[in-house]
């Protein structure tokens, strides 16, 4: 009896370990059987939509829905590129792209040069401002219904290849011929550094591959004209390369301290970047940095490192918020995948991410409008600075995450730059180039007369024959409103001046004269010498200064 219990207990052992190493053998091979299974079921519905919707669709348009769906489920910085909008992000983020090398409007259903680009082809063989182009390689363009991306498709190409255009130019009888050698373009991303009086400003726009070049170039000619401090204006600066938010910030870092470091799921999305001795153009002297709610991702990785190094003074309104990295992944047609990578985190030890986790991608964009309406981009105290997100810089100033960079000296949005509907809607025409042009077909000597940008946006005025001609185009083009009110007048003679400005001394006539109405700069130009003492010492009297800024109108 006690052998036959001792049998069947051996049995039930050996059962039990047959099933144990079988249920061990079916999770082994279960996960890829179910990964296979999943794949199947969504070729299969694929298939089912395809043949049954009620209209057609073709596989290609559901692959695409059903990739965007999959996205949409993570998180808001994770998408899908299409291979068209890929090529273009290309161009804009290399700093350069291939092409003719002209900005341009389509007014009146026809492509108007704006302005052929410095140092293209285009330029090159005397293409001007105000030409309009009515063939492009023997097909007539004007009247077409054209758009942008047909342009671009049409005029951009390979480096080295042909394109011939016909072009209409006031005073001309004939249309001129062109053929025009496709070049590489470049795309600047300084859009205008000079010296504001003793200070040097730099208008950063986005982070792309040249970017660091032209931060580090226009930093050694202010200080080589012996600006007495720095303005870094980083508002509206999406971001871009985490490497180049690195370099730059290198600039005005000392040696050996950490800029920003990244932590993700997979070991190679765990970096630290330190700041080195190569990378050294303005590491001492007064520093300030312009943000506001459109600056994000590498602006803030900037904004971040030198608030924590108490290195320069942060100043505007809050940041995006966006403290997520992406690496991007190409597919075998060219399009790409950009997936959230890792999370950055400032030096001392910020992550400046804004909660997205369980938001739809609206609901995550809207956040902006959310603070707006709060009257957070208005009153300093509508900011919400949790005290479990506080942190301390390194002279132990209080600094906050959790949600973008808090500035160090808070700025009210400028709402005194609303421009008069009127004067929005002869831009909306495209009056102001229009007449700027024919003005300086009139008077070409403009840009002989004035030495400089500069000595141009301060002596240049609307005169009575600019006026004059504003008023016959506006006839012309029937703008209905009233252009002679005071308001309005003021509004259009700033614009006319700032596009008579652009044609004829380039990006930098028109930025002299944008920055006579921005108030938010002349704010920060007073703070230097609150740089100065945060430099100095790593405080600053942050009630005096405040007091200091609000006089300013």
């Amino acid at each position: 009896m006690h052998l036959r219990w001792l049998g069947w207990l051996g049995m039930g052992i050996f059962i039990g370990m047959f099933l144990f190493l079988l249920a061990f053998r079916w999770r082994e091979v279960d996960p890829s059987k179910q990964t296979t299974d999943d794949l199947h079921k969504l070729q299969i519905i694929i298939e089912l939509v395809e043949k049954y919707y009620y209209r057609p669709i073709s596989q290609e348009e559901l692959v695409r829905k059903a990739i965007d769906g999959l996205f949409r489920g993570l998180d808001p910085h994770s998408f899908y590129i299409p291979k068209e909008v890929q090529q273009q992000e290309e161009a804009q983020m290399s700093g350069a792209f291939e092409g003719i090398g002209i900005e341009f409007h389509i007014v009146d259903d026809t492509i108007e040069v704006v302005a052929p680009i410095r140092g293209g082809p285009s330029e090159m063989l005397g293409i001007q401002s105000g030409d309009r182009i009515i063939e492009v390689d023997g097909q007539v363009v004007a009247g077409k219904g054209i758009t942008t991306q047909d342009v671009m498709r049409m005029l951009r190409g390979k480096k080295g290849t042909k394109v011939r255009v016909k072009i209409l130019r006031l005073g001309e009888p004939n249309l001129l011929e062109f053929e025009i050698i496709r070049d590489r373009i470049p795309m600047h991303a300084v859009y205008f550094a000079g010296r504001l009086g003793d200070i040097g400003y730099i208008n950063l726009r986005r982070f792309s591959e040249t970017s660091h070049d032209e931060v580090r170039q226009a930093l050694r000619n202010l200080k080589q004209m012996g600006v007495k401090g720095i303005i870094l204006d980083l508002r509206g600066n999406p971001g871009g390369y985490l490497h180049m938010a690195q370099r730059i910030a290198d600039e005005f870092i000392e040696e050996g301290k950490k800029i920003v470091y990244t932590q993700g799921r997979v070991p190679e999305s765990n970096t630290s970047y330190i700041a080195t001795s190569y990378y050294s153009a303005y590491e001492k002297g007064p520093l300030i940095i312009m943000i506001g709610p459109g600056s994000a991702s590498a602006s803030e990785i900037v904004a971040g490192a030198v608030q924590d190094w108490d290195r320069g003074l942060i100043v505007g309104q809050r940041s995006f918020g966006k403290g997520v990295v992406q690496t991007q992944r190409y597919l075998p047609d060219s399009s790409a995948v950009r997936i959230t990578f890792s999370r950055y985190f400032t030096p001392s030890g910020r992550c400046i991410q804004k909660p997205f986790e369980g938001l739809s991608p609206e609901a995550y964009e809207k956040d902006i409008e959310d603070r707006a309406k709060r009257g957070e981009f208005l009153e300093e105290e509508k900011i919400n600075l949790p005290e479990s997100l506080q942190y301390r810089t390194a002279s132990g100033r209080l600094v906050y995450g959790g949600g973008g960079i808090i500035p160090d000296i808070f700025f009210p949005l400028d709402t005194t730059r609303r421009l008069s509907p009127c004067a929005v809607s002869a831009q909306n025409k495209n009056l102001y180039f229009s007449v700027a042009h024919a003005y300086l077909a009139r008077h070409p000597e403009i840009k002989s007369k004035y030495a400089s940008a500069e000595e141009f946006a301060a002596n240049f005025k609307v005169d009575a024959e600019l006026w004059k001609l504003f008023e016959e185009k506006a006839e012309e083009r029937k703008l209905n409103c009233n252009y002679k009110s005071d308001t309005a007048q003021k509004d259009i003679d700033w614009y006319l001046r700032q596009f008579v400005g652009k044609l004829a001394f380039g990006d930098e006539g028109r930025a002299r004269i944008e920055i006579e109405r921005d108030t938010e700069l002349k704010r920060a130009i007073r703070l230097m010498s609150a740089a100065e003492e945060l430099e100095r010492t790593g405080r600053f009297d942050k009630a005096r200064y405040k007091a200091l800024v609000r006089a300013v109108e």
